[in-house]
């Protein structure tokens, strides 16, 4: 599997695994569903403004302005769809949004106007001139999962979604009679806890100790905790999920 290493608001570093062919490709049938739609609507549309002027062309009347208009709009939609939307939806198309997917710089941080640009040029090699053959061969074979045109611009598609789901993390809400150690985690949030969750579960999974220490620290430092002497940064962590679904489960009633 392989990963790119994104740091989160809270400066911790977490592995998001890159998207594959498979995410790529069903974010692209459903960005081309929705040019469908916008094709039909469009299609309507010059319908009904042909209709309405069907009796000045019959006299030699010119082709309404409107239409010219309806084609020029959905020439630049199609030409700037992607574009725009990476760069102002923070790497993600409708598609790449629905699949949970979004451009990356390989490092992991967001990528530069340049790099948008970049592989934005280069659809017109992964799936013009060669027809979509050479972005599939180039998924396919590159070790970052990159078409040719995030290979050019040193950009790569990852998973969004959390290896934890937000609702794993209150199957097991503490008794009633519970009282909380830490009451400041209510000043975190439910994608914060998130990544505390996927702290611990990567910690089970693979003894990353370092990764415990600097969430613990951030957490800390974020909420201006002072911890037990005899507490370690894991028990802490888990401390903190506890208490922050005691405290949400009991907002809740």
């Amino acid at each position: 599997m392989q990963v790119v290493r994104i740091r989160t608001s809270q400066n911790i570093d977490i592995d998001y695994e890159v998207a594959g062919l498979g995410e790529r490709v069903l974010a692209r049938i459903v960005d081309m569903g929705v040019f469908i739609g916008i094709t039909y609507a469009l299609y309507f549309i010059c319908i009904i403004v042909f209709l309405s002027t069907f009796q000045s062309l019959q006299t030699g009347g010119s082709i309404p302005v409107a239409l010219i208009v309806v084609g020029v709009v959905y020439a630049i939609v199609a030409a700037f769809y992607d574009l725009v939307c990476e760069v102002f939806f923070n790497g993600q198309s409708i598609g790449k949004y629905a699949i949970k997917i979004k451009v990356v710089d390989i490092s992991g941080s967001r990528p530069t106007m340049g790099q948008f640009l970049l592989r934005w040029v280069f659809r017109l090699v992964d799936f013009g001139l060669t027809l979509g053959i050479g972005a599939l061969i180039s998924v396919a074979v590159s070790e970052k999962k990159q078409r040719i045109g995030d290979l050019v611009a040193g950009t790569t598609l990852v998973k969004t979604k959390l290896r934890t789901e937000l609702e794993d993390l209150y199957f097991m809400a503490p008794d009633g009679d519970y009282e909380p150690l830490f009451v400041e985690v209510n000043n975190l949030s439910d994608n914060d806890i998130a990544v505390v969750h996927d702290v611990i579960a990567n910690f089970k999974s693979t003894g990353n100790s370092k990764l415990v220490y600097d969430m613990a620290v951030k957490i800390k430092e974020h909420l201006g905790l002072n911890t037990p002497v005899d507490m370690n940064d894991f028990d802490f962590l888990k401390t903190v999920v506890k208490d922050y679904n005691y405290i949400i489960s009991r907002s809740a009633i």
